[in-house]
């Protein structure tokens, strides 16, 4: 009974210092700001979710590196980008077309990372996204015109683009930018929403007289990766965003970066006004493992303001967002062989480095423990959500010699089972304090989608066989699925129009990792690529 009084307080002590949570609109990434992926709809909730049927299903045809997207609905409006910037537009209800945007890239174009997009952000009527040749767009919400377009840097140089949904706050487009695994010096910039003129860039690794160049030996920090590849998160109370940066570059290979390298592999919280740091903490100093600290952070009060963040070596890192302060870690994986733990200040206990020219088993495998797909916190069940995925490498570090903008991975690696023998994917339910399992759902391959949570006590993801699925919220137990004919490695949203509440999930199998299963599941290379919004309801008569 106390253990009980001590959860209701907790989360009605989230609720009233916070509100994460979705109704009507999905309006951004990460559902809001706070990136919770939580709606507070509930018409669909365990009693009825097995009467869910299609409601619409909308084609994009841009098939090529499948649909990583997460569509955003305001006021009964959908948008969803596509794989090559492309970007529709769809009434909510029906699915039908309003107006399209096909961006046009470079016939000569390539690049290594994609091709894909992960989403648009929408504010005062513009919508806005990161493009593969590295350029920002803002287009007219209404009718898809493109209102303004800036350069970030040459793509052709720089071996990078946008791939992640950018984040709007207080007037300002702030946007990544990927390079991780190639010799590029990664940073964050931040536009002005009406007229795309620059504000400020933050550099993830710190040039000669700034703070924390003494972590780089000699001039490795030109090249030394730190990509912010995915989308930060923002405190309104305390003027701060949040960006998760990614690994050093070469990935395998530190000889030539001795030191900690910072800013990679770290959170960093800046002041929105200047892009100024005011605090960081370093997950991994010195990565030779590729682990990225890039994912989703998700900001909750447990009635304490802390942030979540799920990194790709394997753990969960909960800090205290207003300083930085380390709270605890524990993991999302069981395989994992790279540290022997973490500590009490946040240090990694007992290190286990790739060796030049030998190779040497790391668990988990360069795909991560897990991938950048987001997890999910419901208030209402006092619960994180997030997927895990068991499987080890055989790496072999190498040194190698930086050439900008190609790719700087210094090492090779190979995937193998895991020492259990019991490789593949689940979805878990943690308790965010204490890392305990409430329960657990197993998969025989990586679970690569996005989770959603509902306030129908409901969790929803989709699997790489193309099954878009219900678990019950507390139990874990499977309620509902649809076979959507493609695997799936987007995000999944609810939304609301006239009282109707609607859950659409993007299908469509690709992404770097989804490739790479094929070396260790080599089935998985006949699974159907695709590119389709598939939108959920209860019948007429039942809701």
């Amino acid at each position: 009974m106390t253990r009980l009084i001590h959860l209701l307080l907790f989360i009605g002590a989230a609720l009233v210092a916070q509100d994460g949570s979705t109704k009507g609109n999905w309006p951004q990434y990460g559902g809001q700001n706070s990136a919770w992926r939580y709606s507070a709809l509930d018409q669909v909730d365990a009693s009825n979710v097995g009467q869910l049927a299609a409601a619409w299903v909308f084609q994009t045809g841009d098939n090529d590196g499948g649909l990583q997207s997460t569509p955003l609905v305001i006021d009964g409006v959908m948008y969803v980008s596509t794989s090559h910037n492309r970007v529709f537009a769809l009434d909510a209800v029906t699915g039908k077309r309003l107006w399209s945007y096909i961006y046009e890239l470079p016939k000569t174009f390539t690049t290594f990372y994609g091709p894909w997009n992960r989403g648009v952000a929408i504010s005062e009527g513009r919508l806005i996204m990161g493009t593969l040749d590295n350029y920002v767009v803002a287009l007219d919400a209404k009718t898809g015109r493109q209102l303004w377009k800036v350069n970030v840097e040459d793509a052709n140089q720089c071996g990078c683009n946008i791939t992640a949904a950018p984040l709007i706050v207080r007037g300002k487009v702030i946007v990544g930018v990927t390079g991780g695994d190639s010799a590029h010096r990664g940073y964050l910039n931040a536009f002005d929403l009406k007229t795309g003129r620059h504000l400020w860039r933050f550099w993830t690794i710190p040039g000669p007289g700034e703070k924390g160049h003494e972590t780089w030996h000699g001039d490795s920090w030109k090249f030394g990766g730190g990509a912010t590849w995915m989308t930060g998160s923002f405190d309104a109370s305390l003027g701060l965003v949040y960006w998760a940066v990614g690994n050093p570059a070469a990935d395998f290979y530190g000889g030539n970066r001795k030191g900690d390298n910072l800013y990679t592999d770290s959170i960093v919280a800046l002041d929105v006004e200047t892009g100024k740091l005011k605090w960081h903490f370093q997950q991994v100093p010195h990565d030779v493992w590729d682990w990225d600290a890039a994912y989703e952070i998700v900001l909750v009060d447990l009635p304490r303001k802390v942030l979540i963040n799920v990194s790709k070596g394997g753990y969960t890192y909960v800090l205290d967002r207003t300083n930085g302060e380390f709270i605890t870690a524990w993991p999302v994986a069981k395989n994992i062989n790279w540290i022997k733990g973490v500590g009490p200040k946040g240090e990694l206990l007992g290190r286990n480095e790739p060796v030049v020219g030998k190779p040497k088993l790391i668990c988990p495998s360069i795909g991560g423990g897990r991938s950048w797909n987001h997890g999910a916190w419901s208030p209402k069940a006092g619960l994180f959500f997030t997927t895990g995925i068991e499987w080890c490498e055989e790496v072999t570090a190498q040194a190698e010699i930086p050439s900008e903008g190609k790719t700087f991975f210094g090492g090779t690696f190979k995937l193998v089972p895991t020492p259990d023998k019991k490789s593949g994917g689940h979805l878990g339910a943690y308790e965010p304090l204490t890392g305990k399992v409430v329960w657990k759902y197993e998969y025989k391959y990586p679970l690569l989608a996005s989770v959603l949570a509902t306030a129908g006590n409901l969790i929803f993801t989709g699997d790489a066989e193309g099954d878009f699925f219900a678990l019950d919220a507390r139990s874990g137990k499977k309620l509902w699925s649809f076979n959507t004919g493609s695997g799936h490695r987007g995000s999944s949203i609810s939304y609301a129009v006239n009282g109707r509440q609607y859950i659409a999930t993007p299908s469509g199998w690709g992404s770097a990792v989804a490739g790479l299963m094929q070396q260790f599941w080599p089935e998985t290379e006949q699974f159907p690529n695709g590119s389709a919004v598939f939108v959920f309801a209860l019948p007429e008569q039942k809701r």
